[in-house]
């Protein structure tokens, strides 16, 4: 890379434009086309976040019980899972993992086209040398992106981590400390403290696994690497952008190795479209020890998406025997669903919120709830209903809350990819249609599975369960 330097040096500045937009779409990265299921875009994050070590940490797809979710988000194995701690972890972060970086000259041709685009976008001569001071190839990011495994979590397994007992305790002891500027972030926004604390809780285990890879290194490997190279080029732009800015430095940018950065792990163009400096020191500093801008800057991602204040994003319901589950997926006023006998676990009619629809993320044999519009604006965030219900779940153990009062039904599991595709291909042939077979268990699948059930007189839930896909063999 040095030598790379030593040649850009003698390249003279080109005049240059305006610099790259920002994507708007959303914090996530667009779903990688890589062979996994998953509950609708990703367990993004029951990530590393307990686990007192990151060096177990790679880009894993969880199916689960809503159909095909991807994310390129690292997180962990079940194994490193399973090493969760119920002590409260410290800010400080752990020994960064080793990844070394080496020779590749078809990477240094790379990068040398890649400067000429980005001083076509505004990025000057000197925040691109500055950039590559320290930048290599990294062959281990390549490593982990492609060898993205595939396993089965249930939505309770799932849920049961994301709102465990160390995730609440550190949650309402974080939600303390940090009461004050909560307050102050939620008076300026609009949006529930709690939430705020889970969206933490979720993506970086309260700032205690926040990624130490060199970001503009794993960037430009990824950019390189060709099979995403577009959109990684595009953040890789948009995190020289934010060099060029000021609001921080090289050295300091890290992240994850799939460019996730700081508490809540922004990607560079979604840095550029809602971070804010909150602490008024004249940078959104997302990386510092102090938590603030990174909280703030995520309070204001939801507000700009539509978080209505005061607004619960759901509630867990109660369903009457003989319920009619073609109902579920519509959207009605909370007193309509209480004319059809569904009510609050307390027995009561849940509180006119708004329209709500009802959510079965195990099928008629699960858990129920009635979800309102914000929790379509976590969504936003990561467009998981996996990972809705988990911010939504722990935001409501930090505030105070308890367990979920159903249950989850013994021994279920999600379908996992190839599962999901003969299923589509099964229900395809005895003439319902699923759109296509693509492992993704969308609108068009479930519809295709409740006509299926209501043919077999079954409770049309619409749920691809593995008792399911055993009956369509037979």
């Amino acid at each position: 890379m040095r030598q790379i330097l030593s040649i850009l040096t003698a390249i003279p500045v080109l005049a240059a434009p305006a610099l790259a937009d920002p994507a708007l779409s959303g914090l996530r990265p667009e779903a990688r086309p890589f062979s996994v299921s998953v509950q609708a875009r990703a367990l993004k994050a029951i990530d590393a976040s307990e686990a007192t070590t990151r060096l177990r940490t790679e880009p894993v797809a969880v199916a689960t019980d809503f159909g095909l979710a991807r994310s390129l988000r690292p997180r962990v194995r079940p194994a490193a899972l399973r090493q969760a701690t119920t002590k409260t972890v410290a800010l400080a972060p752990a020994v960064p993992p080793k990844i070394e970086g080496e020779a590749n000259a078809g990477f240094d041709r790379w990068v040398l086209g890649f400067r000429q685009r980005a001083l076509a976008k505004g990025i000057s001569s000197r925040t691109f040398g500055q950039a590559f001071t320290h930048a290599a190839f990294l062959p281990k990011v390549i490593e982990r992106d492609r060898n993205q495994s595939e396993f089965t979590l249930s939505i309770g397994d799932y849920l049961g981590r994301a709102a465990s007992d160390s995730r609440v305790t550190n949650g309402r002891q974080k939600a303390a400390d940090h009461a004050s500027t909560l307050r102050r972030i939620e008076d300026r926004y609009g949006v529930d403290r709690q939430i705020v604390a889970a969206i933490w809780g979720m993506e970086s285990n309260y700032g205690s696994n926040r990624g130490d890879t060199h970001l503009v290194s794993a960037l430009a490997t990824l950019a390189y690497e060709g099979r995403r190279g577009e959109f990684f080029e595009q953040q890789l732009m948009a995190a020289l952008e934010i060099l060029q800015t000021g609001d921080t430095t090289e050295d300091v940018m890290s992240g994850s190795w799939a460019g996730a950065m700081g508490h809540t792990q922004f990607i560079p163009t979604s840095y550029l479209a809602y971070a804010v400096d909150f602490t008024g020191d004249g940078k959104r500093d997302i990386w510092s020890e102090d938590p603030t801008d990174a909280l703030a800057s995520t309070a204001a991602y939801l507000a700009k998406s539509g978080w209505v204040k005061g607004m619960p994003w759901g509630v867990e319901v109660k369903v009457p025997a003989g319920f009619d589950f073609r109902h579920a997926g519509e959207a009605r006023m909370p007193s309509d669903w209480a004319r059809l006998g569904v009510t609050g676990t307390d027995g009561r009619p849940v509180g006119d919120f708004g329209s709500a629809r009802m959510l079965l993320p195990a099928g008629a044999k699960g858990i129920a709830f009635l979800v309102f519009k914000n929790f379509d604006v976590i969504k936003r965030y990561n467009a998981s209903d996996a990972y809705a219900l988990g911010v939504g779940h722990l935001g409501d153990r930090i505030a105070g809350g308890g367990p979920l009062k159903g249950s989850w039904p013994e021994g279920e599991r999600s379908l996992k990819r190839d599962e999901a595709k003969e299923l589509q291909s099964l229900l395809t042939r005895r003439g319902f249609s699923t759109g296509g077979v693509d492992g993704r268990i969308g609108s068009m699948t479930k519809a295709a599975i409740r006509d299926f059930q209501l043919a077999e007189g079954i409770a049309p839930d619409g749920y691809p369960s593995v008792d399911l896909l055993r009956k369509l063999r037979n």
